[in-house]
């Protein structure tokens, strides 16, 4: 690994995407827009982890869930600006509240609540033992649930209302890309890395009774711009490490580069470094703390008669 470049630690690799996590994709993509060479890094053993992505270079670490996140830490801290002529267009604003707020919300919508929560086990959880996956599934499933205000009493109607909403910023992003191969200036911003993000991981990702992707299916030049900067931003060239585990909660203080390689080194017998220690140490309390979790909610399960592994609404107390 070339340790002079940017280091992107994202979601794994999955559809034929390098990353099939919608914020991790957007990172990935404006980095390219961007044209910073970067090595990609995958984390494996933090699925629920919120820091994820980040970026590291040298000190610099930029994390998902800091300064509302990866991009508008690199545009705030001077690394890399696509929106310098753009971001006072009224349009502009708008259409990037439309899209990190309708479109976001659908396929949040699609990959933790539709087709029984498959989509969201081949991102996030796959790599881990099944109890574990599963309890962080459903753990994440009831955080979405919050988040997008659905309750038992709603849940048809915020379903339609987060899909009536999509297909109308289909129709304007369709509208207002036209036949350009970007959406403002002719050129990329990072509302183009968002909206890519999306489209892309609706195409390759969701299944083909989906509804969001039927939707988005009905605007060809939308498809269009998605299969043309995917050839442009995707090819061959990038360097990745597609077994690197990267631990972000390692880093309480900036740090450089992560060390980790998919490739295997020849041991050598040397003393454990205080990192390793304790990194040893943080990795058998994560797993000692899941089991226990997982213990405890089959317990619950058990006591209350349940028969299958589902959460239903009536399991979610809200106000």
């Amino acid at each position: 690994m070339e340790e002079d470049k940017l280091t992107l630690v994202a979601r794994k690799a999955v559809f034929g995407l390098p990353t099939a996590c919608p914020s991790s994709l957007a990172v990935y993509i404006f980095l390219k827009f961007a044209k910073i060479p970067f090595n990609l890094e995958y984390n494996l053993i933090y699925p629920d982890s919120d820091q994820v992505p980040y970026i590291e270079y040298g000190p610099y670490v930029a994390y998902n869930n800091e300064k509302s996140g990866v991009i508008h830490s690199l545009k705030e801290d001077g690394i890399a600006d696509l929106d310098s002529d753009v971001r006072a267009i009224p349009e502009w604003i708008s259409t990037m509240a439309m899209v990190n707020s309708w479109l976001s919300d659908a396929l949040l919508y699609e990959i933790w609540l539709g087709a029984n929560g498959n989509l969201a086990h081949e991102i996030y959880y796959s790599d881990l033992p099944w109890p574990i996956g599963k309890f962080l599934f459903f753990k994440q499933v009831r955080m979405v649930k919050q988040l997008l205000g659905i309750t038992k009493e709603n849940a048809d109607n915020r379903e339609e209302e987060i899909y009536r909403k999509a297909k109308i910023a289909y129709a304007a992003l369709s509208t207002r890309l036209g036949e350009q191969d970007y959406l403002f200036n002719n050129r990329p911003t990072s509302l183009d890395a968002y909206l890519l993000s999306h489209v892309l991981i609706a195409l390759y990702a969701l299944p083909e009774t989906s509804v969001l992707r039927d939707k988005l299916l009905e605007h060809t030049n939308l498809v269009r711009y998605a299969e043309h900067l995917k050839t442009e931003c995707m090819d061959s060239s990038s360097t990745s490490t597609p077994l690197s585990q990267s631990d972000p909660s390692s880093s309480s203080t900036k740090r450089g580069p992560s060390k980790w390689s998919s490739k295997p080194k020849p041991k050598q017998k040397r003393e454990k470094t205080e990192e390793e220690k304790k990194f040893r140490k943080r990795a058998k309390y994560f797993l000692v703390t899941q089991v226990v979790a997982v213990l405890v909610f089959l317990s619950i399960i058990n006591s209350s008669g349940a028969t299958d592994m589902e959460f239903d609404d009536d399991d979610l107390n809200y106000e």
